[in-house]
């Protein structure tokens, strides 16, 4: 495999409140300045609130001056794209992009296996001893895209009849995902890579495993056939 290290970390994240503005960077200026790779992700909404939001990108082009003085305090809201969110919504999050999460808001995050972000505003919280959350402004200015970002809604069935449709809903050097809506039997066949399966709805079984929302099922990559069966829907992850 070309990965230095298991390539891919999944998420689930329940955002009981609105989680810090944050960008990535890319693996270039990560591996220069940070010794470490960037980050890539997508997110799959499992569940949301109504009038639930996210954060993704600006709605207007800024200079790098500009959005340094308006992350000094809460005006850096006013140029952030508040997207409505409704269950199912999927969004690409390449490096460079700014994002949050909203409140209220149940997420499957598929990532680049990094731990690396800066972030840019986190409300003015503080902590039980009074203490503000570190920032990362200068940094986030240096590989944020300072102007808006159009959101990428291309997918492409791969498979359907009665039984089953298979969507592919991202695909990118660090991981490909694909949706799974079942109602009967489905069967996977790993090529040449791990598959991971995360349920996000319904229930059921893959191989011998009794599954439900929530459920994440690793497939080694030598496995074989593995069966899925039930009444669900589930988030395919694997690296080409």
């Amino acid at each position: 495999m070309r990965f230095e290290f298991f390539p891919i970390l999944i998420k689930l994240i329940d955002a009981c409140n609105d989680l810090s503005v944050q960008v990535h960077p890319s693996d270039e200026y990560a591996l220069k300045y940070e010794g470490q790779y960037g980050k890539t992700e997508m997110w799959y909404v499992v569940d949301a609130e109504e009038d639930a939001k996210l954060v993704y990108g600006l709605n207007r082009e800024v200079s790098k001056e500009e959005f340094a003085e308006l992350a000094k305090g809460p005006e850096l809201i006013s140029v952030l794209n508040f997207v409505p969110v409704k269950k199912g919504d999927v969004f690409f999050i390449s490096s460079g992009v700014i994002h949050a999460i909203g409140k209220g808001l149940l997420i499957c995050e598929i990532q680049q296996n990094s731990n690396l972000t800066y972030r840019v505003y986190d409300y003015d919280r503080t902590d039980a001893n009074g203490n503000k959350r570190p920032l990362h402004v200068e940094k986030a200015i240096e590989v944020a895209k300072l102007a808006p970002e159009p959101l990428i809604s291309d997918r492409t069935v791969f498979f359907e009849n009665e039984d089953v449709s298979v969507e592919n809903l991202a695909t990118c050097e660090y991981f490909v995902v694909d949706k799974i809506i079942l109602n009967g039997k489905y069967t996977l066949i790993p090529d040449g890579s791990f598959i991971s399966v995360t349920v996000v709805d319904g229930e059921g079984k893959i191989g011998s495993l009794c599954v439900k929302k929530g459920t994440t099922v690793f497939i080694p990559a030598d496995a074989g056939e593995t069966e899925i069966e039930g009444n669900l829907t589930a988030l395919s992850s694997y690296v080409k």
